[in-house]
């Protein structure tokens, strides 16, 4: 098994190779990217600097714990979650170049620019991992930017953002742990890349380049605590993964419960997340179009693979905004042992 990450070594931030002159310089794979493009995601990278302060401040600030209210999901909001959906929504509601909005905090997608010219659609959970946000976990936001080459005539916004996530232009997510991380990518031909963002100078600085999710990895990700609840292929996986290898080795367990960190370390390190569907939540829990498809997205550019357990992620038609899926994601042998033992191949 492969024990450390495929990362080409990180570049010498005082190079000064920003965010800004990576994109602008064509160096994430969009030479053709357009003055547009590169400050919708300047807008996102001012978004995610203005959350991190904000997050960094929680505990002294009345910021802390719920608001009292339930989201769409049904799951208690957060007042960082407020904060954090807020300061996406009219920090992309600037500048005319997103036309529509859709949070996982919010009923309905959200229409932001009337102008035809607006092309890009952004979707995003403004704060994964909120729970979290009273015990110091390193949380997150995940981010996907759907890209409209053509209108429609009759099409809703609704239709205009239900798209497989093969189709998207970008995807990423910022964590605020020991730093702020944001790792961005547009897809398998530019690859992943990561920027840590330097307070002192206000900037995100390239950190990570050409991200590779190794072929194995050695730890796999979930909460045994629904075991009871899985369907008896994933039990079976489970059995199998505890089990030692050949060779000796073992798969050790790691799990924070925020996708965003579980994820960021998956990618990082190799391994399996796993977040299966199970008798209390049949469809599965993770979100299709702001948490399966932005990270599914990067792993597989990053070389690793995202499946539901019989499909590939990033194949799945879209049916409703909040649609939630079954979601194992990682180095790319062991997602497909994991399908395998989903299909029946193994017992």
């Amino acid at each position: 098994m492969t024990n450390a990450p495929h990362l080409c070594a990180p570049p010498d931030v005082n190079k000064g190779i920003t965010l800004d002159t990576y994109v602008l310089e064509g160096m994430l794979g969009r030479p053709d990217a357009t003055g547009v493009f590169t400050s919708l995601l300047n807008q996102i990278g001012t978004a995610i600097k203005i959350i991190s302060s904000r997050v960094r401040a929680a505990g002294l600030a009345d910021i802390l714990g719920a608001t009292g209210q339930t989201n769409v999901q049904g799951e208690r909001v957060q007042k960082l979650d407020t904060y954090a959906n807020d300061v996406l929504v009219n920090v992309l509601g600037r500048r005319g170049h997103c036309r529509a909005i859709a949070s996982k905090e919010m009923d309905e997608p959200k229409l932001v620019s009337a102008d035809v010219r607006a092309r890009y659609i952004v979707l995003f959970d403004p704060l994964d991992g909120s729970s979290n946000i009273d015990v110091g976990v390193s949380i997150g936001t995940i981010f996907a930017i759907l890209r409209l080459d053509a209108m429609v005539p009759g099409e809703t916004l609704t239709q205009q953002l239900l798209r497989p996530g093969r189709e998207l232009a970008a995807a990423g997510y910022a964590i605020y742990g020991s730093s702020t991380l944001l790792v961005l990518s547009t897809g398998q031909s530019s690859g992943v890349h990561g920027f840590t963002f330097d307070p002192s100078v206000g900037e995100f600085f390239l950190s990570h380049e050409n991200i590779r999710c190794p072929q194995q990895g050695n730890t796999w990700s979930m909460n045994e605590g629904n075991r009871s609840l899985w369907p008896e292929p994933v039990r079976r996986w489970n059995d199998w993964i505890k089990q030692p290898r050949d060779d000796g080795s073992v798969y050790g367990q790691r799990y924070v419960g925020s996708l965003v960190a579980d994820a960021h370390r998956t990618l990082l390190k190799g391994g399996i997340f796993v977040y299966p569907a199970d008798a209390k939540n049949p469809d599965g829990k993770l979100r299709l179009l702001y948490e399966a498809n932005p990270m599914a997205f990067l792993f597989e550019a990053a070389g690793g693979a995202a499946t539901d357990g019989t499909r590939r992620v990033l194949d799945i038609e879209p049916e409703r905004v909040h649609q939630r899926v079954p979601l194992a994601l990682g180095s790319a042998d062991d997602v497909h042992v994991f399908s395998e033992f989903m299909r029946g191949a193994r017992k």
